[in-house]
């Protein structure tokens, strides 16, 4: 948090977090709220200027029925507007998180909020143990949690997929990077809605295709080597059991 707030003049007004996963909770609040699961950020001159004028604002917007929305409301008469932290997650999601958390964007993760409310995230854990799993890795480098990195062996077609922390995914082709930042979508939406768009970011199907599918593992265990270097093992959760790609490349 530390690091990511000193990128900002401490002086400016700023108003920080992150929106819901879920497209059609956006709607019925605003695409300008930040969702105070995922966190809720004031500059300590804004947060001053919202206390000198939190009464009026009250009464102007008595209606109103969530105080995430209040906050958004209060805050834009000031004339400031949210910043979206990429990292801050509400995770308006259910169940199996595995496929967002395995396409990270490149941004410092700042919270993982209704963890209620997906399967437990690591293969034979529940959700506690779980949740501390991740933070083992943190433990060595919190600027680097689930960071998708994306690599290629081309003597072999393969392509390597790592949410550092988390997932390793190796997919027997040459995958783009266009497609593969794309999170799988192994989850749900989080209200019941059958029609698209269901989220604020792009997915990419299940597959079946050997050639679209990739081998996954999962964070195991971390150390630092004698040569002071950060140490990750991955785990096979499962086979993968529908055969071998045919025509990579």
């Amino acid at each position: 948090m530390v690091d990511i707030l000193a990128q900002y003049d401490h002086t400016k007004y700023y108003y920080f977090g992150g929106h819901s996963e879920f497209i059609m909770a956006n709607y019925f609040f605003s695409f300008h709220q930040a969702f105070g699961g995922a966190g809720i950020i004031l500059s300590y001159p804004l947060a001053r200027a919202f206390a000198n004028n939190v009464i009026s604002c009250l009464k102007r917007y008595a209606f109103f029925r969530s105080a995430d929305r209040t906050t958004m409301s209060c805050t834009a008469d000031i004339g400031v507007n949210l910043s979206p932290l990429m990292g801050s997650h509400q995770i308006d999601l259910r169940g199996d998180l595995s496929g967002f958390l395995s396409s990270h964007p490149k941004s410092l993760l700042i919270s993982l909020h209704h963890f209620d409310t997906v399967d437990p995230i690591f293969p034979s854990m529940d959700r506690a143990q779980s949740g501390y799993h991740l933070l083992n890795a943190a433990k060595y480098d919190q600027s680097r949690m689930l960071q998708q990195t994306i690599c290629y062996k081309r003597s072999n077609n393969w392509t390597f997929s790592i949410s550092w922390g988390y997932s390793a995914h190796i997919y027997e082709n040459i995958m783009p990077r266009s497609l593969i930042q794309n999170p799988i979508e192994t989850f749900k939406p989080w209200g019941n809605i059958t029609l698209p768009p269901h989220y604020i970011f792009d997915t990419r199907n299940f597959s079946w295709d050997p050639c679209e599918t990739p081998h996954k593992y999962f964070f195991q265990s971390i150390e630092k080597t004698p040569q002071n270097k950060i140490l990750t093992k991955y785990i096979r959760a499962w086979p993968r059991g529908i055969g071998v790609c045919l025509y990579p490349g």
